[in-house]
């Protein structure tokens, strides 16, 4: 698994995916809606971690630079 995601990339999905989870659990977004944002936010940060996003695999996006 070849990472596609370059720094600035996955600091932002971190940061969203944590300020999405704090709306959440201080309940400023419930229901169904917050579930949805939840699981995404969860998405985001494991993504953010890894480095890798089977999303830009299957679109074929890279935001980090390759070695040349």
């Amino acid at each position: 698994m070849q990472k596609n995601l370059g720094k600035i990339d996955a600091i932002l999905r971190i940061l969203i995916g944590i300020v999405l989870a704090y709306l959440f659990y201080n309940n400023y977004i419930t229901d169904t809606l917050g579930i949805v944002l939840l699981s995404i936010s969860g998405v985001l940060v494991l993504t953010g971690f890894v480095g890798w996003c089977p999303l830009y695999k299957v679109l074929g996006i890279r935001t980090c630079r390759t070695k040349k």
